[in-house]
C-alpha cells in the first residue's frame, strides 16, 4: 500500500475519525485508525462500540489533486501516535508506505516515521446501509436540534433510555426531544414529505454530542438513514453511524401545561445575567436552587440564599407580566442550560402554578419549547 496525500485534507479527516475511537474499548483493534486506500480515494475510519465515523477523501475535488501515486491496500495505524505524527509534519505533501509486514513508513520533507500497524482483516466488518431516499437537512439546522436538545439528556444509567435523544419523523416535522424526568427540550423544524410510515427511535446523547463536532457550520445537506438497531448521518465525504437505544421512549406531551396563569416577557441576556448572578449565593446542596417572585406588571426579583454563606436578591425589569402573581423555585442550573441554547433575544415563560411546570418559548420560533420542573422550597 503507497499513496501520496495534501497533508491539510489528511489532518482534517483524522481529526473527524479520531471522535470515534476511545482507549477504553474492549476490542483492542478498534483503538485504531483504519487506512483503506482504492485506486479512486482513501477512507479513514473510526469505531467505538456506539459510533462509527468514516471519512473518504477523494483523488480529486474541484479540480485540485489531493491524492497521488495510489498503490491500493488497507491497514490500521496507532492511535493517537498516528494523528500526532500528520500533525507535525513541516511539508504539505505526505508520502505514505506501507510493507507486507505492516510497517509504515510516513515522509515528509526530510522527516521520516516508522509506525508498526496491524492488518485491517480483524477490523469489524461495519455496514453503512444507504436509504434509497434519505431524510435530508441542513448541517446547521441539524447543529441546532442537537444543540437545544441534547442539554436535557439524562446522565443516570438507571433509566437507559433517558440518556438519549427521541427523534420522530412525521409527514412533515422532524422532532428531537430529550428529558431527564426534571425538565425537557422540544425542538423541531419542517420537512417536505417523505414516502415512508412515521416513526421515531432514541439516539444516545454522546453520539449527537460527537456528531455535532464534526458537523459544519453551513447550509449543506445532510442525509440521515436509519435502520433497525442504527442510524446514519452521511455527505459524500464523512459517514457518521450510531447505534440507536433500545425500549420504549416515555410520552412527554402529556408533560406540557395546556394552559398558563402567569406569562412573562423577557430580555433573555438579562435574565442569564441575573441568574448567574443569584447562583452564586444559591444553595448548592439543593442544587443551586433559586427563587423567582413578581413584583409588579413589569419587575420581578430573582434571589439566592445560601446558609452560613449569604443571601443574593436582586430586581429585574421585564418587558411585560401577564395573569396572577406567582412566587416559584427553580434550578438557576437548569434554567441557565435552557435560556444559553435559545437563541432569542427575548423569551415567553408561562407559569400555570407554583408547584407546576413551567414552559420557555420565544416569540418569533413556534417549533421550540423548553420545560423545567420547580422545586419545592420551605
Amino acid at each position: 500500500m503507497q499513496f501520496k496525500i495534501n497533508k491539510k485534507h489528511l489532518l482534517n479527516s483524522i481529526q473527524s475519525v479520531s471522535n470515534a475511537i476511545s482507549a477504553r474499548t474492549v476490542v483492542p483493534i478498534l483503538t485504531g485508525m483504519k487506512l483503506d486506500a482504492t485506486p479512486n480515494r482513501l477512507t479513514l475510519t473510526g469505531s467505538n462500540s456506539d459510533i462509527t465515523i468514516q471519512s473518504h477523501i477523494p483523488n480529486v475535488k474541484d479540480e485540485e489533486e489531493i491524492i497521488t501515486a495510489i498503490t491500493p491496500g488497507s491497514i490500521v495505524l496507532p492511535v493517537p501516535h498516528f494523528p500526532e505524527i500528520i500533525k507535525k509534519l513541516p511539508e504539505d505533501i505526505v508520502n505514505i508506505t506501507v510493507d507486507e509486514k505492516f510497517k509504515t513508513t510516513i515522509q515528509s520533507g526530510n522527516a521520516i516515521f516508522t509506525l508498526y500497524g496491524q492488518s485491517s482483516e480483524e477490523y469489524p466488518q461495519i455496514q453503512m446501509n444507504l436509504m434509497d431516499e434519505p431524510i435530508q437537512i441542513k448541517s446547521k439546522q441539524l447543529k441546532t436540534l442537537i444543540r437545544q436538545t441534547v442539554f436535557a439528556v439524562s446522565q443516570m444509567e438507571t433509566r437507559p433510555i433517558l440518556t438519549g435523544v427521541n427523534i420522530s419523523i412525521t409527514k412533515d416535522l422532524l422532532t428531537f426531544t430529550a428529558t431527564d424526568s426534571h425538565r425537557l427540550a422540544l425542538r423541531s423544524i419542517p420537512l417536505e414529505t417523505h414516502t415512508f410510515d412515521d416513526t421515531n427511535f432514541v439516539v444516545p446523547g454522546n453520539s449527537l454530542q460527537e456528531l455535532n463536532k464534526i458537523l459544519a457550520d453551513e447550509d449543506g445537506l445532510i442525509n440521515m438513514s436509519f435502520m433497525q438497531n442504527q442510524v446514519l448521518f452521511y455527505t459524500d465525504e464523512v459517514y457518521f453511524l450510531s447505534r440507536l437505544l433500545s425500549g420504549n421512549y416515555p410520552e412527554t406531551a402529556r408533560l406540557i401545561p395546556s394552559e398558563s396563569n402567569t406569562s412573562i416577557h423577557i430580555f433573555t441576556k438579562d435574565l442569564i445575567q441575573t441568574i448567574e448572578r443569584a447562583a452564586l449565593l444559591s444553595n448548592r446542596d439543593q442544587n443551586n436552587v433559586i427563587r423567582l417572585d413578581t413584583l409588579s406588571e413589569n419587575s420581578i426579583e430573582i434571589s439566592g440564599n445560601s446558609p452560613d454563606i449569604g443571601n443574593v436578591k436582586e430586581q429585574l425589569d421585564v418587558v411585560s407580566i401577564e395573569g396572577k402573581e406567582i412566587k416559584i423555585s427553580f434550578s438557576s442550573r437548569y434554567m441557565l442550560d435552557t435560556l444559553k441554547t435559545i437563541d432569542s433575544k427575548q423569551v415567553r415563560i408561562d407559569f400555570s402554578g407554583a408547584m407546576r411546570p413551567f414552559v420557555i418559548r420565544t416569540s418569533e420560533e413556534d417549533h421550540i419549547l423548553q420545560l423545567i420542573l420547580p422545586v419545592r422550597t420551605f
